[in-house]
């Protein structure tokens, strides 16, 4: 129970300050930002509480509040898993200082920028409910018309909808046309190759994950291990 909460409070600070950054950077108001509109939506659907989200905006536009800076991190998990981490942080310092501690103590180690981001693809995802959507054939067309490059269903059976990170923009466009209700959309990496390990050896690496992902500074983690 307390570890759920705990990856509850841990996914609100997270779209808090998501939420924070699309404001200083598009204005306060959804209609006019679609980030904004988009990460309020990703919110929702996670049931953050509605006087959360107002309070982040309320508080990106606090002009003497400093401004989130949007950090990537690279760095290798032991047995070589190259790892990317995406921060959001008032302090790089702390930040760098932090995850190079997680790293070093799970035996692996910070990279330098650009050693380890070539492994990954960087894609826009969309999670739709499948029920909602009206002649799945005839959408599907239309889709890779607007830069679909993969389709299928996720454990919960809902569609997950990939695109270049270039077409990411055209395709929320097209969805909110076509009045497809889009319960979470985001810009992800996913690995261009992949490790697998043995059990004992996953697990290591898997911890490391999961100290980086508890550091507050931290928006996402990826790996390539399978």
């Amino acid at each position: 129970m307390f570890a759920r909460w705990d990856r509850m409070a841990k996914q609100f600070t997270r779209l808090g300050k998501e939420i924070e950054i699309a404001v200083k950077q598009g204005g306060p108001d959804p209609e006019n930002n679609p980030t904004l509109r988009r990460i309020i939506q990703n919110a929702k659907s996670v049931n953050m509480p509605k006087d959360r989200i107002e309070a982040a905006i309320k508080r990106a536009m606090d002009k003497e509040k400093s401004a989130y800076e949007e950090l990537i991190y690279e760095g290798y998990a032991p047995y070589g898993v190259a790892v990317l981490v995406e921060t959001a942080t008032d302090n790089p310092t702390r930040t760098v200082a932090n995850l190079r501690m997680h790293f070093n103590r799970s035996g692996g180690s910070l990279a330098t920028s650009g050693s380890v981001a070539f492994l990954f693809k960087r894609m826009g995802e969309f999670v739709i409910e499948k029920e909602k959507v009206q002649d799945l054939d005839e959408v599907e067309l239309e889709l890779i018309d607007y830069g679909m490059e993969d389709f299928g269903e996720n454990e919960e059976g809902q569609l997950i909808i990939r695109t270049a990170f270039h077409d990411f923009g055209r395709m929320s466009e097209f969805l909110e046309q076509k009045a497809i209700p889009v319960i979470q959309s985001q810009l992800i990496y996913i690995p261009t190759s992949v490790v697998e390990l043995p059990e004992q050896q996953a697990q290591q690496v898997l911890e490391l994950i999961d100290k980086l992902e508890q550091d507050d500074d931290v928006q996402h983690v990826y790996h390539n291990l399978v």
